[in-house]
């Protein structure tokens, strides 16, 4: 049985094939540019020119190829974006016409398609996955599943903040479901404000087997607890810092205890080693990662643990990890003592893992060769199927 899983950030789509027939350690994997970042290349090449453009297909992770589109907008060069397309920069549409940009029907769109360059905007690309697959000689014709990952700050109703959307919506799941699996659903099944998650879906009509999505976040968080120094304690805070987010979940054999999310790009390590002590002693308010230009925090628990019980205080994982080897010091006792998971010896693909545990929880069929293969490889986790 395979499962082909993707976790698409900011920077890279990390993707794993997952084989029953083989060790996990064994799995094929591939560590790509990410889709936003390869829009933002192209674009970056293509501005010299002064060639007009044409961006269609679906709503896909802005960022850098938000920047780039506005950056050739702003060059006054003609930029054409159907409905759905437009969507990366802003669910308002009036917004980015604002920018210079020309919003254009379906129609219209076809006939500029040779007259103008010509960009599809997507985050899942199975053809072309399949297609780098293909060329190794491996087939992605046999499926069970696909699941993928994308970050999704849900469609907020004009005048409401998305930061503040987002975790009204993560204390709903939460609410319903407490388990990290809460944030995964089969395609036919997701909320109609997660209309990033839906774009991926729509891009993918054509799949001959199940999808399943999730957000980046939570896959990152339930990969890393397959690490098995990461599994052994029963109360622990794992922290994914991500190019753009940086999210702490507190975990618990009842589940998610509290949970804080700010953009990496507004902290430093003092800062967030504050906020970890703050979800740990049950402290931390809304507010004091809201105000700072953070997406929030959530306290399930007045309890407080403390650290020092372990040979570790946090598990860290994500591709800005390194932010505590560059600025903590083993003479600066007061520093968070980090644990690096390695889940099934590699990092980079924990959202995978976190992804192939919560497909197995959404269809059924999969949980006893997925299960099978989690538990022979070593890692204890927090499974949803246990949570």
């Amino acid at each position: 049985m395979k499962i082909l899983t993707v976790d698409i950030g900011t920077g890279t789509q990390d993707i794993f094939l997952y084989d029953s027939n083989l060790d996990l350690e064994n799995g094929f994997k591939l560590v790509l540019p990410s889709p936003t970042m390869m829009i933002h290349r192209r674009l970056k090449q293509a501005l010299p020119s002064r060639t007009p453009i044409l961006l269609h297909g679906h709503q896909m992770g802005g960022g850098p190829s938000a920047w780039a589109i506005e950056a050739y907008a702003r060059a006054g060069i003609p930029v054409y974006m159907t409905p759905d397309a437009a969507k990366t920069i802003n669910d308002e549409l009036d917004k980015v016409e604002a920018l210079g940009i020309t919003i254009v029907g379906e129609d219209e769109a076809e006939s500029l398609k040779s007259k103008v360059e010509s960009l599809e905007l997507k985050d899942f690309d199975f053809p072309l996955i399949a297609k780098t697959f293909a060329d190794y000689g491996v087939s992605l014709k046999d499926l069970a599943a696909v699941a993928v990952a994308v970050f999704d700050h849900g469609n907020a109703p004009p005048g409401v903040s998305d930061r503040q959307f987002r975790f009204d919506y993560l204390d709903e799941r939460i609410r319903l479901k407490n388990s990290l699996a809460a944030f995964a659903f089969l395609s036919s099944d997701i909320p109609p404000i997660m209309t990033r998650l839906q774009a991926v879906a729509d891009s993918a009509r054509d799949l001959p087997c199940p999808l399943v999505v999730m957000d980046t976040a939570p896959a990152a968080v339930l990969g890393a607890t397959f690490d098995p120094a990461a599994a052994k304690p029963k109360q622990k805070i794992v922290c994914n810092v991500g190019n753009f987010h940086t999210l702490a979940f507190r975990l618990s054999e009842k589940g998610i205890e509290g949970v804080f999310e700010h953009h990496t790009g507004e902290i430093d390590l003092s800062k967030l080693e504050m906020l970890i002590r703050k979800l740990a002693d049950a402290s931390l308010k809304h507010e004091d990662v809201f105000n700072d230009m953070g997406h929030g925090a959530l306290m399930y628990t007045d309890e407080a643990f403390e650290f020092g019980k372990d040979d570790f205080d946090v598990v860290v994982t994500g591709p800005r990890r390194s932010m505590f080897n560059r600025q903590s010091s083993i003479e600066n006792r007061k520093s968070l003592r980090p644990y690096f998971a390695a889940p099934f010896g590699d990092m980079m693909i924990a959202g995978c893992f976190g992804l192939l545990a919560a497909a197995a929880e959404i269809l059924p069929d999969l949980a006893e060769s997925v299960h099978g293969s989690l538990r022979e490889a070593g890692g204890g986790g927090v499974t949803p199927w246990d949570a």
